[in-house]
């Protein structure tokens, strides 16, 4: 019998759906690359998904995020996300947290309920605690690195951190991580030199679409429709993947 999912069904057959339709997986950042990890997931029959972003979608979130129209502006990313979701698939249950993830909102979240965490967050602090929290529970986690002011969709590549190069979002999380004795961490990266935005045309103390004024000094970096959407196409395969994959999973 046809469903949503027969194509897909096609390729990974009736145990590997049956693994994606009873994961729940938290994905922590609704943006450029979070959108897309979720739409791929959501896509591939994933039956849980927790949304994690505390921001709402403004202008200039319309050039690459997935989730981002006129109508959508100044609406919660994970309210639209669920949304979103819910009209691929009705039978897919969406948990939303309108929270901004560092080390002391962290509490609030269980790892050990997730099969799978996707960290698509910007900051640093955030970024790591986000793997010292998987890894205390054994739980699978994949990292974005670095995705702005770049160009060529073609440069991702998934690697370990600690065989990361170029991207100096990679270089601060393997300093970081090994202080921290993390022993490898899965990510998605890009080989491709950052470029230098034309025009800096946000001045200082520019609110974000959250509200909040962006720290004194810190540029807005620039961004496209190709590259975030890519990464976090990447991201989505490599959790289907997985979690298709009990092996590799009992490796994590």
């Amino acid at each position: 019998m046809q469903n949503r999912f027969s194509r897909t069904e096609l390729l990974l057959g009736k145990e590997n759906m049956n693994r994606l339709k009873k994961a729940r997986v938290a994905v922590f950042g609704i943006g450029g690359v979070g959108g897309y990890v979720v739409e791929a997931l959501a896509r591939s029959g994933v039956g849980t998904l927790d949304l994690i972003d505390h921001d709402k979608v403004c202008l200039t979130n319309i050039n690459r995020q997935i989730i981002a129209t006129e109508k959508t502006l100044g609406r919660y990313k994970v309210d639209v996300a669920k949304e979103r979701i819910l009209e691929i698939n009705h039978n897919a249950v969406v948990n939303t947290y309108k929270i901004f993830y560092m080390p002391d909102t962290a509490e609030q979240f269980d790892f050990s309920e997730y099969d799978y965490v996707v960290d698509a967050i910007d900051t640093v602090t955030g970024k790591i605690q986000l793997v010292l929290a998987a890894k205390q529970t054994g739980t699978p986690i994949i990292s974005s690195m670095g995705a702005g002011n770049k160009l060529d969709p073609a440069a991702f590549e998934v690697a370990d951190i600690y065989r990361t190069s170029v991207c100096p979002l990679a270089k601060v999380m393997r300093r970081e991580l090994k202080k921290r004795g993390v022993q490898k961490l899965k990510v998605v990266y890009s080989r491709e030199k950052a470029l230098k935005p034309m025009d800096d045309m946000q001045a200082a103390g520019e609110k974000s679409c959250s509200g909040s004024e962006q720290p004194e000094g810190k540029r807005v970096p620039g961004s496209n429709a190709f590259v975030p959407s890519v990464a976090g196409l990447i991201i989505g395969g490599e959790v289907v993947k997985d979690l298709c994959n009990p092996a590799l999973m009992a490796q994590a």
